[in-house]
């Protein structure tokens, strides 16, 4: 499989034509192997509309949808990112020259991944989902969704800082962008999207008699 040729389709047919129109993200995604942060034996599947498996019940999101979530978040060579869930979003930012950690619950998805986040000069990082590594980043993102709203990933962002994750509680989510100022946090609905949700995002059940 032409997996050059692949990417520039996928670029074509799924990112530019939904409004992503930001010249050094769109390198990015050109020059970025997405094949590479698949499963073993998935590769040929990293260029369609679809979630490719990474690792367990891990995905990559789609490329429309962290095209455009990444187009939000407006990111600046010389910011600090962390992808919690996130690693192809990870190899993305790094692609343009942000300082970037990758941060994974699990060691599987590593083991698929690790390779290709290194050459990215990607830093990794394992650790519960829930609770960030570090803090001070001028951006997070996930490509996994969430079902409450993750405080504990707005703290660790700087003032000025931005978060962009997908927070879905039934058969639809939305993604949003919330960004923390000296005073408070906003959030912007983006648009429709339907990842699966991280299992550590997601409330306990309650049981009541």
């Amino acid at each position: 499989m032409d997996f050059v040729a692949a990417r520039k389709v996928m670029v074509d047919s799924q990112v530019r034509v939904n409004d992503v129109t930001d010249r050094g993200l769109q390198a990015a995604l050109l020059s970025v192997p997405r094949e590479r942060f698949c499963a073993p034996g998935r590769a040929f599947s990293a260029y369609a509309e679809v979630e490719v498996e990474i690792a367990g019940s891990r995905r990559l999101m789609m490329a429309r949808d962290i095209a455009k979530m990444i187009d939000a978040l407006n990111p600046r060579a010389g910011e600090t990112a962390l992808a919690i869930a996130g690693p192809y979003a990870a190899a993305v930012l790094a692609c343009m020259d942000l300082a970037v950690t990758a941060q994974e619950a699990d060691e599987a998805v590593f083991s698929v991944v690790g390779d290709a986040l290194s050459e990215a000069g990607v830093q990794t990082v394992v650790a519960p989902l829930g609770q960030p590594s570090g803090d001070g980043y001028d951006i997070i993102v996930s490509e996994g969704g969430v079902s409450v709203r993750p405080d504990a990933w707005i703290a660790a962002l700087k003032v000025g800082g931005r978060l962009a994750v997908v927070e879905r509680t039934g058969p639809g989510g939305k993604a949003v962008l919330y960004v923390r100022g000296a005073e408070g946090v906003s959030r912007r609905e983006l648009f429709d999207s339907t990842p699966s949700v991280l299992a550590e995002m997601s409330p306990a059940p309650v049981f009541a008699l």
